[in-house]
Formats: C-alpha cells, sequence, structure tokens
C-alpha cells in the first residue's frame, strides 16, 4: 500500500498519522505558531518520513482562522454598488449582549476608506435597471485602488447573486489592471441573497485569500525540493477536502478545517463499532469543539461566523467554546473562578511543560489531580513538571482559601460545565435529547473529561477512538473529496416543482466539472437539499431533497420534507393550511477517497499498571495506572482508572467499565444505579 500521510495543525500540538502497508504510525509534536508549516514538517521528521514516498498528503490547519482573529490578514478594498458602501459597517440590527451597556459590533476587515462604489444596479429579479458605469470606473476606482497599494480586492455588487454580469466586468476590468491583487467576486464565492451576509463572507475570503496562497505555496515549495510527486489535499470546513489547487480560489472554505477533519475521524472510527448517532467532543490544547452526528452524517449548517462575523459557506455545525488543556484558570474582577478563553498555546504551554509558563491551566488542574503522570505523558516522551503546575495553582487555591487539590479539581469542573453547555447547543436546543447518543471523545484532553461530562448530560455510553490525540490527523486522510454550491431563488411550490430540477442539474454539473479541472476523476454524487420557508417569513429550514430531484420533483416531495424538519425543530408538524417557498437551492458533490485502514493501538513496549492516587469530586480515591494498550479484547477494568496511550490519556471514574472492542475502540459504560 502507498504512504498516505494526514497532518494537522493545532494551537499547541501539531499532529501526524500514516498509513502504509496495513501498519499505523502516530507523531505529535508542538506547533510553532508564528511558522506553521515548520511544524508540519517537523512531524513528518519526527515519524522519520520522506516526502519522496508519499503518494496522499492531507492537510489541515487554523491558518486561515488565525489570520482572522488576530487580523494578520491582507490588506483589502471592498467594491460595492453605489449606494451600498456602509453595508458592512451598519450589518444587522442585533445585539449579541443585550445588557452590556457599552457593546460595539463587532469590527470588519476593512476600514471604511477601503470601501469603494461603482455606478450600475442589479435587481432581485436579475434585471438590470442601471448599466455599468466602465468610464467612471476607468476613471476614478481603478486610480484609488492602485494608490491603495491593496493585496486583495472583494467585489460584492447589489443582487449579483441573480445577475452577475456587471460584478465579473468590474472583477475582470481590476485584475487587468492590477495583474498582482488578488480580486474576489462574491459571486464566486456565494450566489446567495442578503446583502450583509454575502458582502461579509465575500470580505474575509478576500482577506485570507493571500495568506493562504502564500502557506500553500511555501508547502507546495519544500515539498517539491523533497521530490514529493504524489496529492496534496487541503481540508475544508464542510468536512470534505480538496486538492490545494481548489483551496487557492476559495480560501473561506478552509477556515474551520482541524476541527472538521476530527469530526470525520471520529465518524469512520465509531461506525466499525456499530456507533452512528454521536457527538464528537475533540478538546485541544486552546478550545473544545462538539458536533452532533445522526447516522452517521455530521450535521451541515449554511452559515456560521468568526470574531462575530458571519460567513456564509456550509460548515459541519460544531460548536466551539475556549475550553482546552491549555486554557488559562483565572479569577475574574468579581471574584468569580474562570477558565479561558486565553490560551497558553505552544509557547509557552502549561506551567508543567517546564517551558517559562507560570499561569495555571487545566493540562496543570489534570497533573495536580493525578490524572496526568509524568511517567506517562504522550508515551513518555515528553516530560512534565509537576512542582511547577502546582506553584502556578498557588494563587488561585489562597484566592479561595483552597487547598492546591481542591483548586485544580474545581478548575476541571467549570470546565467540563462549559463544554456541557456546548454540547446542549448541539442537542438539547435543537430537538435531541443527548441521552440518546454516544459521546465520542478525542483530542489530548476530551478521554480526560469526558466521562464527568457525560455524567452531568446522562450519557452512558462512551467511544473513545485508539490514539485519540491524532485523530484529526486520521480525518484529513478518511474525508471525501466533497464541494458544496447554491443558488438564491424564490419560488412557491408549484414553481418550484417545475423548475427546481433543471437548476439543481446545473449546480450539479458545474460541481462534476471543477472535479475534472482538480484532477479528481470519477462520478461524484450528489446530495439535494432546498431552504424553505412559509410564505411571509424571514427565516427558512434545511429541507433535504430526495435523490432524484435532479431530475424530478414535486410538491409532495417539498411539503413532506418541509415537515419534516419543521417537526424536528419545532416539535409539532407544519400548518398544512399556510403555503411555503424555497429561497434557495443547494448541492453537495462527493468522491470517496477511497478505502482506509482503521486505527489502532501500537502494543510494543508495554508498561505493567501500578497504583495510583486521584483526586476526584473533592477526596483522595485509590486507582490503577495502566498502558492501554494493555487491555486485552473482552476483559472489562473498572475505574477509578487512569489509562495512558502515546497521545493522551483516559480517565475512567468510578461507576464505569471500560474495555476495547476488536477495532481498539475503548468502550466505557456507566454503571446502572
Amino acid at each position: 500500500m502507498a504512504l498516505r500521510v494526514g497532518v494537522e495543525i493545532g494551537g499547541t500540538f501539531t499532529d501526524l498519522v500514516a498509513f502504509r502497508d496495513g501498519a499505523v504510525q502516530v507523531a505529535k509534536v508542538p506547533s510553532t505558531p508564528a511558522s506553521p508549516d515548520i511544524g508540519a514538517f517537523n512531524a513528518i521528521a519526527a515519524a522519520g518520513l520522506r516526502p519522496a514516498d508519499m503518494a496522499d498528503l492531507g492537510h489541515g490547519s487554523t491558518v486561515a482562522t488565525n489570520a482572522v482573529l488576530e487580523r494578520k490578514g491582507a490588506r483589502v478594498a471592498f467594491v460595492t454598488t453605489a449606494g451600498f458602501r456602509d453595508v458592512l459597517f451598519l450589518a444587522r440590527h442585533d445585539r449579541r449582549n443585550i445588557y452590556d451597556l457599552h457593546y460595539q459590533k463587532p469590527a470588519p476587515v476593512v476600514r471604511r476608506a477601503d470601501c469603494f462604489e461603482v455606478g450600475e444596479r442589479v435587481l432581485a429579479d436579475g434585471s438590470i435597471e442601471i448599466p455599468l458605469d466602465a468610464a467612471a470606473l476607468d476613471a476614478h476606482l481603478l486610480p484609488a485602488l492602485k494608490a491603495g497599494s491593496y493585496d486583495a480586492v472583494a467585489v460584492c455588487l447589489l443582487n449579483s447573486y441573480a445577475n452577475d454580469t456587471h460584478e465579473r466586468a468590474v472583477a475582470d476590468r481590476i485584475r487587468d489592471a492590477l495583474p498582482d491583487v488578488f480580486v474576489t467576486g462574491s459571486a464566486s464565492v456565494i450566489r446567495e441573497f442578503r446583502e450583509y451576509e454575502r458582502a461579509s463572507t465575500t470580505t474575509l475570503a478576500a482577506f485570507v485569500q493571500p495568506v493562504i496562497d502564500r502557506y500553500l505555496s511555501r508547502i507546495e515549495q519544500q515539498l517539491a525540493e523533497a521530490a514529493f510527486t504524489g496529492r496534496f489535499t487541503v481540508m475544508q470546513s464542510n468536512g470534505g477536502r480538496l486538492p490545494a489547487a481548489g483551496m487557492r480560489s476559495n480560501a473561506i472554505t478552509a477556515l474551520f478545517s482541524g476541527p472538521a477533519a476530527g469530526v470525520v475521524g471520529a465518524v469512520r472510527q465509531a461506525e466499525r463499532s456499530g456507533y452512528k448517532n454521536l457527538i464528537t467532543f475533540d478538546m485541544g490544547g486552546t478550545s473544545t469543539d462538539v458536533c452532533l452526528v445522526d447516522d452517521g452524517q455530521p450535521a451541515i449548517a449554511p452559515e456560521t461566523e468568526i470574531d462575530g462575523l458571519p460567513i456564509r459557506t456550509p460548515v459541519l455545525d460544531i460548536v466551539s467554546v475556549g475550553s482546552g488543556g491549555g486554557s488559562i484558570v483565572w479569577v475574574d474582577d468579581g471574584g468569580l473562578l474562570r477558565v479561558g478563553p486565553e490560551s497558553a498555546g505552544a509557547d509557552p504551554g502549561p506551567a508543567c511543560y517546564g517551558k517559562g509558563g507560570q499561569r495555571p491551566t487545566i493540562t496543570d488542574a489534570q497533573v495536580i489531580v493525578g490524572a496526568v503522570r509524568p511517567e506517562g505523558f504522550l508515551g513518555g516522551k515528553m516530560a512534565i513538571d509537576a512542582e511547577a503546575a502546582r506553584l502556578a495553582f498557588g494563587p488561585v487555591a489562597d484566592h479561595f482559601g483552597m487547598s492546591i487539590e481542591q483548586a485544580a479539581d474545581a478548575a476541571i469542573r467549570v470546565a467540563n460545565n462549559s463544554v456541557v453547555r456546548a454540547i446542549q447547543l448541539v442537542s438539547t436546543e435543537r430537538g435531541r435529547d443527548p441521552r440518546d447518543y454516544a459521546l465520542v471523545p478525542f483530542g489530548g484532553g476530551g478521554p480526560l473529561h469526558a466521562a464527568k461530562i457525560a455524567e452531568e448530560l446522562g450519557i452512558a455510553h462512551l467511544v473513545v477512538p485508539p490514539n485519540p490525540g491524532v485523530l484529526s490527523a486520521y480525518g484529513l486522510l478518511a474525508s471525501d473529496f466533497t464541494k458544496h454550491d447554491s443558488l438564491t431563488r424564490k419560488l412557491n411550490a408549484a414553481d418550484a416543482a417545475a423548475e427546481a430540477p433543471a437548476l439543481l442539474a446545473g449546480l450539479a454539473d458545474g460541481l462534476a466539472q471543477e472535479f475534472a479541472v482538480l484532477g479528481l476523476e470519477g462520478a461524484p454524487a450528489f446530495a439535494y437539499s432546498a431552504d424553505m420557508r412559509f410564505v411571509g417569513q424571514a427565516f427558512e429550514l434545511a429541507v433535504p431533497l430526495p435523490d432524484h430531484a435532479g431530475e424530478r420533483l414535486s410538491q409532495a416531495d417539498l411539503r413532506r420534507g418541509f415537515d419534516q424538519a419543521h417537526r424536528q425543530v419545532y416539535f409539532q408538524p407544519a400548518d398544512p393550511r399556510r403555503p411555503v417557498e424555497v429561497v434557495a437551492l443547494r448541492v453537495a458533490a462527493t468522491l470517496p477517497a477511497g478505502d482506509l485502514p482503521a486505527l489502532s493501538i501500537a502494543r510494543e513496549e508495554v508498561q505493567p499498571a501500578i497504583d495510583a492516587r486521584l483526586f476526584d469530586d473533592g477526596d483522595w480515591c485509590e486507582g490503577r495506572l495502566a498502558d492501554i494498550a494493555s487491555i486485552g479484547p473482552g476483559k472489562a477494568l473498572v475505574g477509578p482508572l487512569i489509562l495512558a496511550g502515546p497521545t493522551s490519556t483516559t480517565y475512567v471514574p468510578a461507576g464505569w467499565l471500560a474495555e476495547l472492542d476488536a477495532h481498539d475502540n475503548l468502550i466505557m459504560t456507566r454503571e446502572a444505579k
């Protein structure tokens, strides 16, 4: 079997998974925030691999995310229709924190001085009311853009989703005049209504495009120098990957590539053990990401946001909270114990890493309570300074008049509570009972916290994948090739039944052609959906359409799908007396990536079990520290137990049973009370 490698760059660690000839190899090295690509090649070197031997390299990183959060993207100009220069600043008339007297709207990534107008007007039906003023474009806009020394230009004209003739003309003219500038037209990013969301998405895409392009170019250059001739792919936020060339036209789709890869890896591995209804729980060094999976299919959201700014692009419906292993533990102005969102990151990292960190973190807390053992961290490959962890927690303990162990335990419970709330957001608040799902923890910290979180939610089953600390890297290889497209069309049910099949088929054909251009061979499978609502409503529901929707569609199909979606969200059937309408059509194209070996646990150099004291629920208890590879098939162990592995540690509290199944998944079951 050819060598296949996945490298995922997180805020604290860079993870690698490699498959060759049925064997699995993993590596975990510190990330290099100043230049993440260095961390990627460090991981390859640590694994003893050569790029020249790789047939498939999957990659995911937080480069695009960090560019937005840190405002370190390109210098962008925004071009729109005359009269709409302030669309990014007006935003929406909502207030996220209604009791905050000092609330300010999220600032866009462009200055008002960098927003420009062109004379033209396209109506919502696609007809042209005012022709494009090409003379003014050449006389005023182009000189202003040249003088601004911009890296990128975002062009988002009014109603261009219905007719992008003017927008393409403007974008082409800018490219001709400024050949070294990245130009992003909204119609190439999002062909949907709602002007603010569309403008925000286009601007953010332009903001990160040069950053991603330069980043991928550096990697490709280093790969070429190392004689790499395989396929280099990048993970998208929608749970699929694409060749790196495809990301250069729409880098915004890679904004949440790391969390998406983890969800895919969790789904693939849990399915091997027969679990398809899942809540995935990824706790890394900086944040925790949760996602709900029904029947093996992660939920897809058409929109998300970053730093308060909306992004209209398909993403896995992931909720993130700032509680990770590196999250700082602190006391707020009101004297309350808080965790995150600030993180110690990879440099200096938690105090126990011995790299100069002095502020307490959740990882330090786990060292203090005995769950993270200096003798077993990352398979014994990384030294842990337990005394430094205790020193860091000293001020917190003194503030509350607690012992250091009590303060650490309290911090862990605070972190757990924030994760519980995140899981409730993707389950309870969306009409799902978390007790009907298995919790799949991964990341460096997930298996440490999972059982206690499951207890709070009434979840009785956990599925801990082998090598959970590198599951996101595995997901990079386990993911299929996927691309989405959409189109706003406001149609009543009768017109939608008549016109939608041709529109959906056109979207599908376009996606198939894009796959061919990217060198992806084979016939993709298509999934169809529509955004629907009652006539007169302002917001819509995502409605799956039957597989034959690209050929034929009936009003009964539309109504049946809408009724099911309405019942799932609102717990009651839709009013049959009220007419419904379609406002957008969507197509997802998928090409399977091929068979992938399962993850497994290495069983070389298994360490014997030893006694271990643990501080849990406010008191010390006696437990055991064992190598997870020492558990034989069908051998159930009873907590309290610490199971150490090469990429993470799993905590099995009292009242839980743990056993490895035939697929090396650790199945944890809560004993009935």
